[in-house]
């Protein structure tokens, strides 16, 4: 690994709350406080060593962060308030990591919240340009479909251009799904924990024939999580644990190819995951085949089979083969999305990248139990927002 020892951002405490459906949970600035909490318990230090604060989250008004942050603590601390769309809590961790390594700071907390309403995500202000245009106008000349949702609509299309460019078949999406629910019956945390078939997900629901079932997509969902990143000389000092660090992290945004190249995959970010995973690889000095668990994207199963090729996990066209050989769960050579995933866990938007932070943190540390991938040494993690920005981040496990 390349990252300088003296300046490599330490997991020193990760905190997360289970994931509930909305209108089942907490307000978000008692989820947000508890899964701060939780991540101060497991750092073993106290909120006045907290020298910034990074919040995440979606759906809220201005300082949602402050407003979480004041239950745990008033110590004067900046606090960032961030909004990335699905990427925001990685978005968040990113800060905090370049605060860490630039020097900024030796005692940073990145932490994300959502507290979620029922149904499709719909757009908050209808009275000025979405954000989105540009996406939809190329959504429309691509497949049409502008009554759908806008997620299903852009993820649908993606694997239905997968299918058709690579033959991919409807049972692959099925059999991801249904992946998910086998790992996620070890997670107590998460929404969904009940296993079923590839059949079972084929026979719920169709949202779009022939191309996605209501089980294919991850569900609204509330919740909170977070992540306390520390220097190496703040960890030595307070005599706190330094066995995960980030070895390298990118984010990146999309670039004129996601809209010229024709191609749904690249309007919903492979080019962006491509690129990101592309820079972490290089910058820790490894490659795919290194990686030992990942937690990834799957908004929706086909988000997950294209992020399987975007990070290098298999060939371009090559994902059915690598579900069907069983390479993206235990026994394979990816353990993906252990946790249940999105599909399973659910997605609270602003929490979403720090309970991926969570969960990969604790396979390195060898305390994931049930979940635990076996002699797991270097963890990927990969969260997408449309609109866009990709953040890919790896961890290691390393002797403290």
């Amino acid at each position: 690994m390349t990252n300088s020892m003296q300046n490599r951002a330490i997991v020193a405490g990760v905190g997360m709350i289970p994931f509930v459906k909305p209108g089942a949970s907490e307000t978000y600035d008692v989820m947000g406080a508890q899964a701060t909490r939780e991540a101060l318990t497991d750092a073993g230090i106290s909120y006045d060593l907290v020298q910034q604060a990074y919040a995440g989250y979606v759906y809220g008004d201005s300082t949602c962060g402050q407003k979480t942050l004041y239950k745990v603590g008033m110590t004067g601390i900046p606090v960032f308030n961030v909004n990335n769309n699905c990427s925001t809590g990685s978005s968040a961790l990113f800060l905090a990591r370049q605060a860490i390594e630039s020097g900024v700071a030796d005692c940073v907390i990145a932490l994300g919240f959502e507290q979620m309403k029922p149904g499709a995500l719909t757009a908050q202000f209808d009275d000025r340009p979405s954000p989105f245009e540009a996406f939809d106008e190329a959504c429309d000349v691509l497949i049409g479909k502008p009554d759908m949702p806008l997620a299903l609509r852009y993820f649908g299309g993606a694997g239905l251009a997968h299918m058709e460019k690579y033959g991919t078949t409807l049972e692959d999406f099925a059999k991801i799904r249904a992946k998910a629910s086998r790992h996620a019956v070890n997670n107590p945390l998460a929404l969904f924990r009940k296993e079923v078939s590839a059949e079972d997900v084929l026979a719920t629901p169709v949202l779009w024939p022939g191309v996605m079932t209501r089980m294919m997509a991850c569900p609204p969902t509330c919740g909170a999580a977070a992540t306390i990143l520390v220097s190496e000389k703040f960890a030595r000092k307070h005599n706190l644990r330094r066995d995960v660090v980030i070895a390298a992290q990118a984010m990146t945004t999309d670039t004129p190819s996601s809209f010229d190249s024709q191609d749904m995959m690249e309007l919903v970010g492979a080019e962006m995951t491509h690129e990101a995973a592309r820079q972490v690889y290089e910058q820790a000095g490894i490659g795919p085949n290194d990686v030992d668990v990942v937690e990834l994207h799957d908004c929706f199963a086909h988000n997950e089979l294209i992020t399987y090729e975007g990070l290098g996990l298999c060939p371009e066209g090559g994902a059915a083969k690598f579900i069907a050989d069983g390479d993206n769960t235990y026994g394979g050579k990816f353990v993906t999305n252990p946790s249940g995933g999105l599909l399973s866990k659910g997605h609270p938007l602003g929490a979403t990248g720090l309970a991926q932070c969570y969960e990969l943190t604790h396979q390195l540390r060898g305390t994931a139990e049930k979940k635990q991938v076996e002699n797991a040494r270097i963890g990927l993690q990969h969260n997408l927002g449309l609109g866009g920005a990709c953040v890919v981040t790896l961890y290691q496990a390393v002797e403290s």
